[in-house]
């Protein structure tokens, strides 16, 4: 995967299949903007985004969308069942290739105890479940849809210490062997990342391991002391 980004002309990206790249900035420094180009929610207006070699804009939107999975904070669940939820990208999947998805996801135990399970049919954007549980079966419609390439935006803001574990655990199979692009707010996907590109006022400046950007002492530094540090600290305590 290849990328040239306005306001990041002078900031080639290229990556390898397989990798995961973290992304990591303060507010305003361009994240969003990077994840928002891959799926073509908007068009670069210098440079190229291209997957394999090829510029994003000679394929169908649709056809570009069906290989990438977005994992984000704010779930959009319709007013549906569960299974038809969990079906939205892949509307062909058998009930075992769901229930699959969901074991995968940390999300079946769960819908196990909801009153239809499966059948069970949500209120409108997921009412009546918790930011946690609606996270969950958002990995689990991406984990159902096997996607190529995988952006996540991984925060787990507002949600219980035991929720949060299955969230982490359920990001750490569905990151395995793909393409990821991470918004990361966790310390251990950042250590765990190919790469991890750090930006400021839409310019990625500094890029590299965890290792290397401290000794660099830059603005990777910074977050990390500011706040990175103090999540090694609070799990240290625990």
């Amino acid at each position: 995967m290849k990328t040239a980004c306005p306001g990041l002309e002078q900031s080639l990206l290229h990556r390898r299949a397989g990798q995961t790249i973290a992304i990591v900035g303060p507010t305003g420094a361009g994240k969003t903007t990077i994840i928002n180009l891959l799926p073509r929610f908007y068009d670069v207006t210098h440079g190229s985004v291209k997957i394999d070699g090829v510029d994003v804009r000679d394929v169908t939107a649709d056809s570009l969308r069906k290989q990438i999975g977005i994992v984000l904070q704010d779930t959009f669940l319709f007013s549906a069942s569960v299974m038809d939820n969990l079906r939205f990208g892949r509307p062909d999947a058998t009930d075992e290739e769901v229930y699959a998805a969901a074991k995968l996801a940390n999300a079946d135990s769960f819908i196990e105890r909801l009153p239809e399970k499966y059948e069970t049919v949500l209120g409108e954007r997921g009412s009546g479940l918790s930011q946690g549980q609606r996270q969950l079966l958002s990995i689990a419609r991406a984990a159902l849809a096997d996607p190529r390439v995988l952006i996540l935006d991984e925060a787990t803001s507002s949600v219980d210490t035991r929720t949060e574990r299955l969230i982490q655990k359920a990001f750490d199979a569905l990151l395995k062997s793909r393409t990821s692009f991470v918004i990361a707010h966790r310390l251990s996907t950042i250590r765990n990342a190919d790469m991890i590109l750090v930006l400021q006022t839409g310019q990625i400046i500094e890029r590299g391991k965890h290792d290397e950007l401290l000794e660099k002492k830059g603005l990777y530094y910074d977050l990390y002391m500011s706040q990175f540090k103090k999540q090694e600290e609070v799990a240290a305590a625990v």
